[in-house]
């Protein structure tokens, strides 16, 4: 009689994993610091599903978004389209990624300082870069240029008789910030400023100083570069 089968066992965690590769240990061993990002999220997913253990989860979920600023785009839905990830693991990785928020909006010293176009290039490429629509943020800046946030005014095809200068400066007022730069990026890639982009920046200059708020710049954002409409003068003055 041949040797009963061992149980199938339906799914695998991080303690299925031989102890040296268990992304816990690593962690209380090195620190968060020495881990992956792929081996982060393993934490926060915990477990993996039937037929993929949670490392590997957590690694096809990084091959596929690239970078964590484009997993933090990510919805509800979208994380749910992955393999093993459904509404219990999509709500874990969006608490994470809020949580990672709210720090940072709650601890002015690790804000961000924005000294150059190129400062504000790099807080928002990430982000933006592989985007398939247009979106328009808004760089809030304190007295001292540190990022108080950067929230999204506007999805969808650049129309400047669509967006409300407004709702540009809203919560500039709301939190009462002293300065903003204001980015949208182009999903073609080439950050060319359109006539369009030229009319918004005047348009969003003038009202500045109507409410006594600098706009340092407009920044139009491409796949790896971008065009600072300031140094441009294009716009501005």
């Amino acid at each position: 009689m041949s040797e009963a089968a061992a149980p199938f066992k339906p799914y695998y965690t991080i303690h299925d994993l031989p102890e040296g590769e268990r992304p816990r240990e690593r962690l209380a061993r090195y620190g968060p610091e020495a881990l992956s990002d792929a081996e982060l999220i393993a934490i926060i997913l915990r477990s993996g599903a039937q037929g993929i253990n949670v490392i590997d989860m957590a690694t096809q979920l990084m091959r596929h978004y690239q970078t964590l600023a484009a997993l933090a785009q990510a919805s509800f839905t979208d994380l749910q389209q992955h393999r093993g990830v459904g509404e219990a693991k999509a709500a874990q990785i969006l608490a994470a990624i809020e949580l990672g928020r709210r720090v940072m909006r709650a601890a002015p010293t690790l804000r961000p300082k924005v000294d150059s176009p190129e400062s504000v290039a790099r807080l928002l490429l990430s982000e933006l870069a592989f985007a398939d629509q247009e979106h328009v943020k808004v760089v809030l800046l304190d007295t001292r240029n540190q990022v108080i946030a950067t929230p999204t005014v506007y999805k969808g095809t650049l129309n400047t008789t669509a967006i409300r200068i407004g709702e540009i400066f809203k919560e500039a007022i709301r939190r009462n910030a002293a300065g903003i730069v204001l980015a949208h990026n182009h999903p073609s890639g080439d950050p060319t400023p359109s006539p369009e982009d030229v009319i918004l920046t005047r348009r969003v200059v003038q009202a500045g100083k109507l409410l006594n708020i600098e706009v340092l710049d407009h920044l139009i954002l491409g796949r790896d570069t971008w065009v600072s409409m300031k140094d441009r003068r294009l716009g501005f003055g």
